[in-house]
């Protein structure tokens, strides 16, 4: 296992409930195995992973492990609970040799019936005033997406209502729209959102009530709207999530979960139960970015996922061979990820 360090330059700098990051900071991870050289991305998210020193420690025990007992030994000593971006760092390594070796798309590694040409995606808005974020679905609708999340909770529900009344008025029904309250809201807060927010035909609303919540979530469940979960798989385990019942749609970060084959096997368990997953990236670099896309791609017929973020970085690892047109990604045919390991590292 070789591993380097890198950091990439965000566009403009995000401000989270964390503090403000202007650059992500990550560890990228290559290994032999079956013939062939796999890319792996470890790229930590404060509030969703381990720290990126935390990452690194794990990624060097596992480096002393595969030495000695070869990749499941590895595999063995990155646990998904305690440092999943190190674990998806490795793992896509892994994931990418195998599939290199076995001459398939990543995707139809996970899937061998698949063909799938490209993967829908949503635009995210932010919180502005009625006028502004009206503007802003506007301008993705004419860049081709056809599906928005708008940002919520910073302001009363009668606020938000008031931009979902202005959006609607503004561009009309070609556009489905998502909210995401970063579970801003109590019960009572989130009921009425839901009730509100149906009029306007919001498909569904993400993380309405704390992580922690799950009971509050699934008795919000059989209402106007559909309630989705993504802050509430770092809390909880996704077994956990699935047995009470407490969500209709499951947002699935593979950075999170500890990488792409974890996300696709949850992806796979929630569809068996009725719940529809949608994958989204951490705003990660291109190899963390592909790996999502592919996970997206195994998924028959995957609802619009938030993986076109790749302009939220100055700078990038390598050219992305995934181009965004017609409000789709583009899924790379070639072997694996689709990015040659060679011409991957922090100065491409």
């Amino acid at each position: 296992m070789r591993t380097s360090d890198f950091s990439l330059p965000l566009s403009t700098p995000l401000a989270t409930a964390r503090g403000t990051i202007s650059e992500r900071d990550g560890v990228l991870v290559g290994y032999d195995h079956r013939g062939e050289t796999g890319i792996g991305e470890a790229t930590p998210l404060p509030g969703w992973t381990e720290p990126l020193t935390d990452c690194r420690d794990a990624l060097g025990t596992a480096a002393t492990a595969e030495s000695a007992g070869g990749h499941s030994a590895a595999m063995l000593a990155l646990t998904a609970d305690s440092v999943p971006a190190a674990r998806h760092g490795f793992a896509t390594a892994l994931l990418d040799a195998d599939a290199r070796a076995d001459g398939v798309p990543l995707y139809r590694w996970f899937d061998s019936t698949r063909r799938c040409e490209s993967v829908p995606v949503n635009a995210t808005v932010g919180d502005n005033d009625p006028s502004a974020t009206a503007d802003a679905v506007a301008e993705a609708l004419e860049s081709g997406v056809t599906c928005c999340k708008l940002k919520v909770g910073a302001r009363p529900v009668d606020e938000d209502a008031k931009r979902l009344r202005a959006v609607r008025k503004r561009v009309g029904e070609g556009v489905t729209l998502r909210a995401d309250a970063n579970g801003a809201w109590d019960r009572g807060e989130a009921a009425d959102a839901l009730e509100r927010f149906a009029t306007h035909g919001v498909e569904y609303v993400e993380q309405p009530l704390p992580a922690d919540d799950l009971d509050g979530h699934a008795a919000l469940r059989g209402g106007p709207v559909d309630v989705a979960l993504d802050e509430s798989l770092v809390e909880y385990r996704a077994d956990t999530v699935l047995g009470t019942d407490a969500a209709d749609v499951l947002v699935l970060k593979p950075m999170v979960l500890g990488g792409p084959g974890n996300a696709h096997t949850l992806a796979m368990r929630a569809r068996e139960q009725g719940v529809e997953p949608v994958v989204t990236t951490t705003i990660d670099g291109v190899v963390a970015r592909l790996a999502a896309l592919h996970v997206a791609a195994a998924i028959p017929d995957v609802r619009p996922c938030g993986l076109a973020t790749g302009d939220r970085l100055a700078t990038d690892l390598a050219p992305d061979p995934a181009t965004l047109a017609g409000g789709a990604l583009s899924v790379p045919q070639s072997d694996g990820l689709g990015v040659d390991p060679t011409e991957v590292g922090p100065d491409a």
